[in-house]
């Protein structure tokens, strides 16, 4: 089994143990969709609470099966592990921290660990797929534990509404379309950098004099003058 990741384990050691009110920053759809590793839509089929290796935290391990995935690399099957859970009698809970149930349609934002697969960005990469009135299958954002504020303006953000799962498909697929247009851009820029760096190191011998001729030409000006 692998060990809590430092990242998981300070979730556990900073979360308060009070009902109190628990500030994260709100991230951007668009940030979100550019860091998680990949994003999937699936339903869990299986869960499993079980001691890390230093028996003293929970994590949860739950299994989803991908119906779609909407970046990364398709799969058929992932597991999601999660910080919390029941072992027994003994159950911890840890603020921020989706908490997933069998049976359940999500939409998730993956991150790796090394403790495995986990939801990036923590609640706010995790959404319940439910049907409206009208049958229409909707993304809807976890409801939030935390407080989140926008850290530009240093107010409480908005929180993100819930949205047609088509809607919310082409918003991924759009990010993801201009984030690849702006690597090929950067790659662009750096080849034709690199060629005229290339260019001037086989023709040093030429630039030199060519600068030597200008600083001669400009001192015999000077000197008329």
């Amino acid at each position: 089994m692998a060990r809590l990741p430092y990242s998981l384990a300070a979730l556990l050691i900073l979360a308060p143990v009070a009902a109190e009110a628990t500030i994260s920053r709100a991230v951007k759809f668009d940030e979100k969709v550019d860091k998680a590793e990949s994003i999937v839509v699936g339903t869990v089929i299986d869960q499993e609470s079980r001691w890390d290796d230093q028996h003293k935290w929970i994590l949860t391990y739950s299994t989803i099966r991908v119906d779609k995935t909407l970046k990364g690399q398709p799969e058929q099957e992932l597991t999601i592990v999660t910080p919390g859970g029941k072992v027994g009698t003994i159950v911890q809970e840890v603020i921020g921290v989706p908490r997933f149930r069998e049976g359940e349609e999500n939409v998730v934002f993956v991150r790796d660990t090394q403790a495995g697969k986990t939801v990036a960005f923590l609640e706010q990469g995790n959404y319940k797929v439910l049907a409206d009135a009208r049958g229409e299958r909707m993304a809807i954002p976890a409801v939030s534990t935390a407080v989140l504020v926008d850290t530009a303006r240093g107010t409480a953000a908005t929180p993100e509404g819930p949205r047609s799962m088509s809607d919310f498909e082409g918003a991924v697929r759009e990010t993801v379309r201009r984030r690849e247009i702006n690597r090929m851009e950067m790659l662009k820029k750096q080849k034709e950098e690199a060629s005229l760096s290339s260019v001037l190191q086989r023709n040093a011998g030429w630039v030199a004099l060519a600068l030597l001729g200008a600083i001669l030409a400009s001192w015999q000006l000077y000197k008329r003058w």
